[in-house]
């Protein structure tokens, strides 16, 4: 701090290092002052104190704390006063202490310029003037200052006998407004005891409306919290002094403040039963509604189930349906804590039973609180609010939340907007114990929704065994219409319930019951490779013969699926016909060709598929294994063909080499190729297999033909021809050259090389 004493001193007019040495050597000056009273006595002399401040501070406890008083008073006061215990009032009264501070700001010297600015030059200009006389110098003036000691009789007998740690906080424990308005002067407002205690916490707790009003007026903050998270607010309506409570909230103190234990200013009102104070507050908490960014002191009673809180606060006036910034009313927070006394309070108060009060004590599945809440719901909107209850409720499987409901007076078969029912959507939902409260209550169970789904297909949706099983039993029809004319069968097939195919059929279902689109129950069972479904609708004398709209049997989708293999074996066991054709002449054999099923291809050829049957674009199932790159069902097809079938065109005169080969399956093409393929052969549009690889950008594939040959008849060798021109006139070089990807440029140069036409 003294290092810059030097540029301090260049700016200020005033030498200010009498303050700094003060608080530089503090703690020698607290411990090293053992004739204190005599220093004060200099001090008062001096004109730095006056008589009455000088008693006061007699009468704090230790020397120590009252030389730290002293300090506290001269730093307060100024440059001045701290020039002037040190000369002359130090030195006389305590003067071996007096040189070694002396000694110490002299050895500051070679850091001050100007040495008149200095405290060091200050003192030994003093010390050449002398001191005659001084302790009878009178620097008072009798009209502005009363100089006479205070007696301590004044102070009180307590006063006396305490050794408070801070002397304005004993004087406005005390009340005395005359002390204490000279020891402000000299003092920071905010001062704070060892507990943290302000001067305001003090006045504040122990009821002095004059000393808090002065304080206030001087600027003491008034959100300061003690040890114990009490503002001054606290400290005066725990104690019911409502007056400074009013006072306090004119000046704008926190009301919401919380201290260590979460408790308002009136939770501790309430708590030592001060109603006026309560009251005071609560009438402050109305005023500032619009701008509540937190919640209400009614709202956190409800939370803490603090029901005597809230039956106190609206007694004083709490509104009981405030609602705070989250637009929730005390009630949600009361039902939400499952705070049940409270909920009774607030409704005997006359809280609004809402939605989302009602939805709240739902969620929880408190049913004593939600029962108490219907019996207090009133007005209009009671009715819808029941009804969206009660639809929570069912999603939420609240059983005895539903009987609750139902029981005040909830509409069992009303409906939403999408047209459900409870009972509609307790089946779609799979909630059992719902559903079973909502039968009891008399829902109708023939209700559907708009696109016509009953509660049996919605039950067959979920796979509620119990909820099919109740609505089979209790009448309703197993062959009831749904969606697109789908029976509950069919949706019990198509996902794969073999239990509810089951149900069904023993209840009466059809089992070649057909809906819009042509589909069977065992198509869609198919379709989806189900293979225990399948075996339930087969032992149901389903029909496996039975064409959809597009001409397709269960045997063609069930070829065609990615599920179990096994179903295409369990229909052809069932003696389905392996050659019959859709609507696009297509077999099974062609599907299961198409899709790569290497198990469903060779089942069918077992029983009997044509191999080489062509569908309505000529394609034989080896040109859709070609194209579709599966070599495993190409060598199938090949071998049942004894390696017949590679020059079979389709309506563009393609051969499965040419569908290999423009979809780039090298592997594939090698098959073939060694099959006897015609390497050679041309499409409709005189392409040869070479030209569609390059066309394609198919590098594998072109290396492969290029570098093909077979020893033919009469020795020839048979290659691909790299000069042949398709009806365009362009070789396959050409037709590579007019790709635009690296791949065709590495087709080019690869077929170039083989042209000789670069090395």
């Amino acid at each position: 701090m003294l290092k810059n004493f030097d540029a301090q001193a260049a700016s200020n007019y005033i030498n200010p290092y009498a303050v700094d040495v003060i608080r530089a050597k503090r703690r020698d000056l607290v411990y090293g002052i053992s004739h204190t009273e005599d220093l004060l006595d200099l001090l008062v002399t001096e004109g730095v104190m006056t008589a009455a401040k000088r008693s006061i501070v007699l009468t704090i406890g230790t020397r120590k704390d009252q030389n730290s008083r002293v300090l506290d008073i001269l730093e307060a006061r100024g440059e001045r006063a701290c020039r002037k215990f040190f000369h002359p009032c130090l030195m006389l009264a305590e003067p071996d202490l007096y040189q070694r501070i002396k000694t110490y700001v002299g050895s500051m010297n070679e850091h001050i310029r100007d040495t008149r600015r200095q405290l060091i030059g200050y003192l030994l200009e003093r010390e050449k003037k002398g001191v005659v006389g001084i302790v009878k110098t009178k620097r008072f003036s009798p009209e502005t200052e009363d100089r006479r000691p205070v007696p301590l009789e004044m102070l009180g007998d307590k006063a006396a006998k305490r050794k408070p740690e801070n002397l304005i906080h004993m004087i406005a424990t005390d009340g005395e407004l005359v002390l204490l308005e000279e020891p402000l002067e000299d003092t920071n407002i905010n001062t704070v005891s060892s507990s943290n205690e302000t001067v305001l916490h003090v006045a504040a707790k122990n009821g002095h409306l004059s000393v808090t009003e002065l304080l206030i007026h001087k600027g003491a903050r008034l959100d300061l919290q003690d040890n114990h998270g009490h503002t001054a607010l606290h400290s005066a309506a725990s104690r019911g002094h409502t007056e400074i409570v009013r006072a306090l909230i004119r000046a704008g103190a926190p009301i919401y403040t919380l201290d260590m234990h979460g408790r308002t200013p009136i939770h501790l009102a309430a708590e030592n039963e001060h109603l006026d104070s309560v009251k005071v507050l609560v009438k402050e908490e109305a005023k500032q509604s619009e701008s509540h960014t937190q919640d209400m002191f009614l709202h956190m009673a409800a939370m803490e189930d603090n029901w005597r809180l809230a039956e106190l606060l609206l007694q004083s006036g709490a509104t009981v349906d405030a609602r705070n910034s989250h637009k929730n009313t005390a009630l949600f927070y009361a039902v939400a804590r499952s705070n049940e006394k409270t909920v009774s309070i607030l409704l005997n108060a006359g809280a609004t039973v809402d939605y989302d009060v009602i939805n709240e004590a739902i969620k929880l599945n408190q049913e004593s609180i939600l029962r108490l809440l219907l019996a207090n719901a009133r007005g209009a909107q009671r009715e819808a609010a029941l009804g969206s209850a009660l639809f929570t409720a069912v999603r939420q499987n609240h059983d005895g939340a539903v009987t609750a409901l139902t029981d005040g007076g909830a509409n069992v078969n009303m409906c939403d907007r999408q047209g459900y029912t409870p009972l509609l959507l307790s089946a779609e939902l799979g909630h059992a114990e719902v559903f079973r409260v909502l039968v009891a209550k008399q829902a109708k169970l023939d209700a559907t929704l708009p696109n016509l789904s009953s509660a049996l297909h919605l039950a067959v949706h979920s796979g509620s065994v119990p909820i099919v099983q109740t609505l089979l039993e209790r009448g309703l029809d197993p062959n009831i219409p749904g969606p697109k004319a789908q029976t509950p069968l069919h949706l019990a097939a198509q996902r794969k319930r073999s239990d509810l195919v089951g149900l069904l059929l023993k209840a009466g279902a059809q089992v070649n019951a057909v809906a819009q689109d042509g589909l069977t129950p065992l198509h869609l069972a198919s379709q989806q490779g189900h293979a225990d479904t399948v075996i339930q609708l087969l032992r149901g004398k389903a029909d496996p013969g039975l064409k959809d709209r597009v001409g397709r049997t269960a045997l063609h989708w069930a070829a065609s699926s990615q599920g179990e293999s096994s179903v295409v074996d369990l229909l052809l066991s069932a003696k389905a016909n392996p050659t019959t054709t859709d609507n696009e002449k297509k077999t099974a054999l062609h599907l299961a060709a198409m899709e790569g099923k290497l198990d469903a291809v060779t089942s069918l050829l077992s029983h009997k598929a044509k191999g080489g049957a062509k569908d309505m674009d000529g394609n034989t199932p080896l040109h859709y294994a070609a194209a579709g790159g599966h070599a495993g069902v190409v060598s199938a097809l090949l071998k049942s063909l004894n390696n017949r079938g590679t020059e079979e065109r389709n309506a563009w005169r393609k051969t499965p080499l040419h569908a290999a080969a423009e979809k780039g399956h090298d592997g594939v093409a090698a098959l073939l190729l060694e099959a006897g393929a015609k390497i050679n052969s041309t499409d409709h549009s005189k392409d040869t297999p070479l030209h569609c690889a390059a066309r394609g950008g198919h590098q594998e594939v072109v290396k492969r033909l290029v570098n093909w040959g077979q020893a033919g008849h009469l020795g020839q060798k048979k290659t691909a021809n790299l000069h042949a021109t398709n009806n365009v006139g362009k070789t396959p070089l050409q037709v590579a050259e007019s790709g635009d990807t690296p791949e065709h440029e590495n087709v080019a140069t690869l077929l170039k090389r083989k042209m000789f036409l670069i090395k």
